[in-house]
């Protein structure tokens, strides 16, 4: 960021879908996938300078964003000609079309047509186009001696789910409003259809509300001088964007986040909690423990103006409350809260979060919108007003709003954060570690039902937090020269995986194929390249790994993004963009780790190395792999030792870790154990061992926190010298 300035079709057609040639579908290069694509002899459409866009005269947005898109890359400026004829001809047909968000595309060699149940279908219509052209086509630059012609084809295509979402934390992190419209554009052009918009948490307010000028003067931003950071959006910006998202079928979901992640709120105005106690804005992740005081009017009075503000900001259907992560020892000791209680006849403090979510539900209705929160909002309480819940623990979780007549939204942490990385391999960026990697075969394949307008839920969504950049200073810009890290960074993370998101928001589970998807794919690079999208770069791909009668082992390796090559080494040294190129030859190792491959894109813009990770399988008794001990690490004397344990301490429950010595004449001698959250001591273990074989201590814990780092200090020396390595491996125990 630059911190301180700073995105089912009808039963009619249902058996034209179905009878798609299979060289149809096996040759369709669009993500997603469409329903039915079926390509003609008729040759391919030529673009030229003279040709005219059409369109119906409510659909001129889209055919001016069209317009610009061809602009842009080409160099022709093509006529708009609203109710007239053109080469391309965009309308809308809901009988042709029956199902929301559908379009037929067909394109011959005389012209282009789409045809949209609406304005969304239409603009679907024109992404579908568009990746049948070149991938030059989405480059913002004019590209010269382009062949600009589609295929002759006919796409009928529609959503399996009418909810396709992503997250976007601004709250942790602010991200300049350029930033915001490039990340619309992006899930846009993958047919994503639901932006929610995370505007507060502790570390940040970023709505201006013209009533409570503090929050942004304020609230906004965190530490002072050269080394304060933050920002928001007017509403002015707000009003940009939501016009910006509704012309490419992105509807703009605001989250004012409560009853907890308000600090920044309660900064700019301390008489909204329990304490009235003045605190700053925190420059490192936590979850505060201060809670908006439910029993005061006053604060029930604010959360009403800021909501008004927000509802006349943004025309969604839906209001996001937060709800998650609540810890109500403040509600607990406060009078206020207490005598609301006893009035509401509450007999438990967390009740009082299920009774703020009736009133605010009770409002928002009003309004004419639908509340929707993480899905603690329908488990704090009983709430009467039907909701929306954000199902992120687990998806089974989703039988909850099914048994309060409430509707969920499947985006669980195990499958569709994407602040975790894809894989364990050394030398991926600072990540979320409170849960294992997600790799994009595990979001592509997340189980989810088919839609079904009776279903509980609504369709999925994908997060993607930005707590990592208020972890250190590692991901920080440098704000005189103007950098972007930090947005480069969250294209890493998202990016490919929001394709497989896509596929999995847009067809249904029985049509889904990883390995026609990943095919696919190979090609998309390209146009996020055209994009100025970074992502993060597969390693190449293994296609044949032989195990040979001498114990060594032979590869045949490709590149995972057309074009690219490949780069390697056989002596397990980390290869460079100038190591030996691969150019199809098989190559001979004596160990696995001895092959060490990257697919090159750019001289700057490679992937991770082919890594092999050690097997660990004969300890699986003592759960994961966590680090291990040398010798150098080893003192003589009774020694502090700090093991950093985020994501082996996953969630609250009891937990074992063991110490098993490996090698070496010397032992290590291990005595008293703490757990840190933070630097929060949680458990004290008193006991003393030797990892000789082994030594296991066990503790609980019931304050986890997610994305919260977590640590185990012990302490350890060497019994008669240093000479001894080994592993150590964290469990939760049954």
């Amino acid at each position: 960021m630059k911190s301180l300035r700073h995105l089912s079709m009808a039963l009619t057609l249902a058996a034209l879908f179905s009878a798609a040639p299979a060289l149809a579908q096996q040759s369709n290069p669009v993500v997603p996938r469409p329903i039915s694509t079926t390509w003609t002899d008729e040759g391919a459409f030529q673009l030229t300078e003279k040709s005219a866009i059409a369109c119906d005269a409510a659909l001129e947005p889209q055919a001016r964003y069209l317009q610009e898109t061809f602009a842009a890359s080409t160099g022709y400026n093509l006529a708009v000609i609203p109710d007239g004829k053109g080469k391309i001809c965009l309308t809308v047909d809901t009988l042709r079309v029956p199902k929301a968000e559908g379009y037929v595309l067909e394109v011959t060699r005389k012209g282009i047509s789409i045809c949209g149940h609406d304005a969304a279908g239409v603009f679907y219509g024109i992404q579908t186009l568009l990746q049948h052209f070149p991938a030059s086509i989405h480059s913002d630059k004019r590209q010269k001696g382009v062949d600009w012609t589609v295929p002759a084809l006919r796409v009928e295509d529609a959503p399996e789910r009418p909810w396709r979402g992503m997250m976007l934390d601004a709250a942790r992190y602010y991200y300049d409003k350029s930033f915001v419209l490039k990340f619309i554009d992006m899930m846009a052009m993958y047919k994503l259809n639901k932006l929610q918009f995370h505007f507060i948490d502790d570390s940040g307010w970023r709505l201006e509300i013209k009533k409570y000028p503090r929050l942004t003067e304020v609230g906004a931003w965190a530490g002072s001088d050269e080394k304060r950071t933050g920002g928001y959006y007017t509403q002015d910006d707000i009003r940009e964007i939501v016009a910006y998202a509704a012309v490419r079928g992105v509807e703009i979901i605001p989250e004012i986040e409560f009853p907890a992640h308000i600090l920044s709120a309660v900064v700019a105005y301390p008489w909204l909690c329990c304490t009235g106690l003045q605190h700053e804005v925190p420059q490192q992740h936590f979850i505060s423990r201060d809670l908006l005081c439910v029993g005061k009017e006053s604060s029930l009075r604010f959360l009403r103006d800021v909501l008004d503000e927000t509802v006349a900001l943004f025309p969604s259907s839906y209001i996001n409350i937060g709800g998650d992560e609540a810890v109500y020892t403040r509600w607990e000791k406060c009078p206020d809260c207490q005598a609301l209680m006893k009035r509401e006849g509450l007999t438990e403090a967390s009740q009082l979060q299920g009774w703020l979510t009736n009133v605010v539900a009770g409002w928002m209705k009003e309004r004419g919108r639908t509340v929707i929160g993480w899905e603690e909002i329908m488990m704090r309480g009983k709430v009467e007003t039907p909701v929306v819940a954000l199902i992120w623990h687990n998806v089974a979780d989703s039988i909850h709003a099914t048994a309060g007549g409430h509707k969920a939204i499947i985006t669980p942490a195990s499958h569709l954060y994407f602040d975790f990385p894809e894989t364990s391999t050394p030398g991926e960026p600072q990540h979320a570690t409170w849960m294992p990697p997600i790799s994009l075969e595990k979001a592509y394949t997340m189980p989810v039902n088919d839609y079904d307008p009776t279903s509980t839920t609504l369709g999925v969504q994908g997060c993607i937090w930005s707590d990592q950049f208020i972890h250190g200073t590692r991901l920080q810009e440098i704000l005189p020269i103007d950098e972007d890290r930090s947005e480069r960074y969250v294209e890493y993370f998202v990016f490919p995986r929001l394709l497989a998101l896509s596929e999995l928001g847009w067809d249904k589970a029985d049509n889904r194929d990883f390995a026609d998807f990943t095919r696919r794919l190979t090609d998309q690079f390209a146009r996020l390249d055209a994009k100025n999208c970074s992502y993060r770069v597969p390693e190449p791909r293994v296609t044949s790994l032989t195990e040979n009668a001498d114990g060594s082992y032979t590869y045949r390796l490709a590149p995972s993004v057309t074009g690219a090559a490949v780069r390697y080494t056989t002596d397990g040294t980390y290869p460079t963009v100038h190591s030996t190129l691969y150019a199809g030859e098989p190559v001979t190792v004596k160990r696995k780790s001895d092959l060490c491959a990257i697919t090159v894109v750019t001289p700057t813009h490679y992937s991770l190395p082919l890594y092999t990770a050690p097997d660990y399988s004969a300890y699986s008794q003592y759960g994961t792999y966590t680090t291990s001990w040398q010798p150098l690490q080893v003192q003589t004397v009774p020694t502090p030792w700090r093991i950093e344990c985020t994501g082996k301490i996953s969630d609250n429950g009891r937990y074992e870790v063991s110490f098993i010595g490996e090698r070496g004449t010397a032992h290590l001698r291990l005595g008293d154990l703490k757990v840190y959250k933070r630097d929060e001591l949680i458990a004290t273990v008193s006991q003393s061992a030797t990892a000789d074989p082994a030594a296991t201590y066990a503790f609980t814990v019931d304050s986890f926190e997610a994305g919260t780092p977590f640590f185990i200090e012990v302490t350890a020396s060497g019994d008669n010298g240093n000479d001894t390595s080994g592993l150590v491996f964290i469990k939760k125990a049954e």
